[in-house]
């Protein structure tokens, strides 16, 4: 069984939305704007693309990744791996034909099969929607998150508000930087 992990840029109130600059959203760029630059604060996205062996998008994500990322030596190493956007308007017309192997997943029944599947991690970024309808499914197994000593206010935030028993992390790496920015990797205990 593959090993589930979101990975998100969260402000210290839970918001996830907008940290690299989308356009139209109040705060957006929070993840730039306001912090001085710490490279090892980032190394964790580094490890990601190593580690990974699919990545797993949104709808709404993966039109706005699949628009930069292709082209971006940062994220070379994702060219490379499968992709899956769980959507359930995208077409296969709608994909982007220079970012590698991509299929369209119509449900999380579909996730979870293809977290039965052999191969390494599958990586979920950004995804907020998509991250909370997994989160309630449990269907994530590890989370990365990378968080901001910032207090957004508004905005989409990674976990949902659904009356659910309460779901137990364990803390298996964490690290605070200069600026402020904190790593904290949490695995779901089941």
């Amino acid at each position: 069984m593959r090993t589930l992990i979101s990975s998100a840029f969260v402000s210290l109130d839970g918001v996830v939305e907008a940290p690299g600059g989308e356009p139209g959203y109040r705060n957006s760029g929070w993840t730039f704007k306001e912090m001085d630059f710490v490279p090892e604060a980032y190394a964790l996205k580094g490890q990601e693309q190593e580690e990974a062996g699919a990545m797993l998008l949104g709808r709404a994500s993966y039109e706005a990744f699949s628009a930069v990322w292709p082209d971006m030596e940062d994220f070379a190493r994702y060219r490379t791996l499968p992709k899956y956007v769980v959507s359930t308007t995208l077409t296969e017309d709608d994909l982007v034909d220079n970012w590698g192997e991509i299929t369209i997943l119509r449900s999380l029944d579909e996730v979870a099969a293809l977290k039965e599947t052999e191969g390494g991690p599958i990586i979920m970024h950004g995804s907020a929607s998509l991250n909370r309808a997994l989160s309630d499914a449990g269907l994530i197994d590890r989370y990365h998150l990378l968080v901001f000593p910032l207090l957004l206010g508004a905005g989409k935030r990674l976990f949902s508000e659904t009356d659910k028993d309460t779901q137990k992390l364990k803390l298996v790496e964490h690290e605070a930087y200069s600026n402020g920015i904190q790593k904290n990797v949490f695995d779901v205990v089941r």
